[in-house]
């Protein structure tokens, strides 16, 4: 294995000189720098990742928290794009990325113990149930934690801006002639709190009643829930003329309740989503739906997670609000 002696010896330098030319110390002339690096290239060398840690006091590694109930996993799109988008800041940023959980193995621990286990330098929790003991304790423990779309005192989060996207949706459909509006909402977390208010609030400014059977309990990124939400408004003696769902994959669970029942989108029944995931922007016709800005959640995310890592002693605890953009799709008829 090639050591940082070697290097040393090979040019002509201190091992100390080539220590600091290889974490780019600025007392290092850049000439001295590059040549250090392309010989520590040529011989192949690699740093040791422990020594690494002893030296500097971290490992160099933050874990991700993402727990989904409903079996879709990371493989939704939604959140997939979010974990690429920390993976690769924390990445650029010098760091590796750890998935941690409640178990391992056959050794039973919660979060916070899993992410000590791993030697975490911070976490990113990115999907969660945030009334859970053990996500808690890991959100209040001495271990840096940035959150998503959900607040704890004294601790960063990112948020999509879910306010302001319900209240676009609604205008938008609004502006289309409608005013039999549903909603299928997610179950009761902090964001649909935020969507729900914003629907209702939105509709009362239009003037536009919401009957209590119009608004409908679901599951994110479940289907099934959501056809049988659709269901149960497509039984109503007055039928919405919108349906609103809780996200874009839902919507494919509703996409077939219409179908079976004889009905066209936009002709019979018009509807939008939420998310803008790639999916929605094939299906045909084209979904209206909301895009959030899970790209830049996801960088924001790690970012100011390695801030605080890095920069304990000046860090301050930020929420940062990420916006998003409608997508008009062709799935809400002019009927005006």
């Amino acid at each position: 294995m090639v050591t940082i002696t070697d290097i040393s010896k090979a040019c002509g330098v201190s091992r100390a000189t080539v220590s600091k030319a290889l974490n780019g110390a600025s007392d290092v002339s850049p000439e001295t720098t590059k040549r250090v690096r392309e010989t520590a290239a040529a011989l192949g060398y690699l740093p040791n990742a422990t020594a690494r840690a002893l030296k500097m006091g971290r490992s160099y590694n933050v874990g991700v928290l993402f727990s989904d109930t409903t079996g879709g996993g990371i493989s939704h799109e939604y959140f997939s794009r979010i974990l690429e988008s920390v993976k690769a800041e924390a990445e650029r940023l010098g760091y590796d990325i750890t998935f941690i959980s409640k178990d391992l193995g056959r050794l039973s621990m919660d979060y916070y113990e899993h992410a000590k286990y791993r030697s975490c330098d911070g976490v990113v929790i990115a999907s969660a149930d945030f009334q859970d003991p053990a996500v808690i304790r890991l959100a209040t423990s001495e271990i840096p934690t940035v959150t998503l779309d959900y607040s704890f005192d004294s601790r960063s989060s990112i948020l999509s801006d879910n306010v302001r996207g319900m209240e676009e949706l609604v205008r938008f459909v609004h502006a289309k002639g409608h005013r039999k509006i549903a909603f299928i909402h997610g179950e009761l977390t902090s964001v649909t709190q935020k969507r729900l208010a914003s629907f209702r609030r939105t509709c009362a400014e239009l003037g536009i009643p919401v009957p209590a059977e119009y608004v409908r309990p679901a599951v994110y990124h479940d289907p099934r829930s959501s056809g049988l939400a659709t269901r149960a408004l497509l039984a109503l003696e007055e039928r919405p003329t919108c349906i609103l769902f809780p996200d874009d994959l839902s919507y494919l669970g509703g996409m077939s309740e219409l179908e079976r029942n004889g009905l066209s989108v936009p002709k019979d029944m018009s509807v939008a989503g939420y998310d803008g995931i790639p999916l929605s922007q094939v299906l045909r016709p084209r979904l209206t739906t909301y895009q959030q800005g899970a790209e830049q959640m996801g960088k924001e995310a790690a970012r100011l997670l390695i801030e605080q890592i890095e920069k304990p002693d000046t860090w301050i605890p930020q929420q940062i609000t990420v916006e998003g953009r409608l997508l008009e799709g062709s799935t809400v008829i002019d009927i005006g």
